[in-house]
């Protein structure tokens, strides 16, 4: 590990620890994790008891490569991003999320101050992080953290997070063309539901588990 990396860890180690403790103010069940390998074997884990686990389409829980792990234990995935599935079959996958046994996905951002803001197209993957599922868990990698309010976490996503999902998603947006949110009234357009979380909501265990690796956008 270089100079520069060592210090780079150090740093965000202390902006990981800061967002951890002020999330178990808010109410959650909150935890540092070095990397993503630590995570891996958290979900793991906390999958032993659950029947049906749904993956929300975030690129921190896909890039786990965690699917293969827990079919392996049994476990039915629902995951509506798999290829050749009609809309109908998406549709009724984001439905049986909102009352699977455990729910994975990460966060757009997270403040240090320990709130959670998400921006979705359909709601569906903000939804379930607050109410349906039996268990839930969040991943937030150091890149979502944002040390400023909420209106700094809006921003971030906008930034940072929305042109390359609607990039990966082949839609026809202005954002994909030109990299930059223009906050259009397109048809395709992603940015429709924004979420904040600021307390652990009283009826979901939710774990936010925050790693000091960059993951996901």
């Amino acid at each position: 590990m270089s100079n520069t990396e060592e210090l780079n860890n150090w740093a965000f180690a202390h902006k990981c620890e800061k967002a951890v403790e002020n999330l178990k103010k808010n109410g959650f069940d909150a935890l540092y994790c070095h990397n993503g390998e630590e995570v891996f074997h958290y979900i793991v884990n906390e999958a032993a008891q659950a029947k049906s686990v749904g993956f929300g389409g975030s690129l921190s829980i896909a890039d786990l490569k965690l699917s293969d792990k827990l079919k392996g234990m049994g476990k039915e995935i629902l995951n509506h991003g798999l290829p050749g599935l009609s809309p109908e079959e998406k549709l009724a996958i984001t439905r049986r999320q909102l009352t699977c046994d455990l729910f994975l996905t990460g966060s757009n951002a997270v403040t240090l101050s320990g709130v959670l803001v998400n921006i979705d197209g359909n709601g569906n993957r903000a939804a379930a992080m607050f109410f349906g599922p039996q268990k839930v868990i969040v991943v937030v990698g150091r890149n979502k953290l944002v040390d400023g309010s909420i209106e700094d976490a809006v921003q971030r996503i906008r930034t940072y997070a929305s042109p390359p999902n609607a990039k990966r998603l082949n839609l026809s947006t202005p954002c994909t063309t030109t990299g930059f949110c223009s906050d259009c009234n397109s048809p395709q357009r992603i940015c429709r539901v924004t979420t904040i979380i600021e307390r652990k909501p009283r009826n979901t265990d939710i774990r936010v588990l925050v790693v000091n690796e960059d993951m996901g956008l």
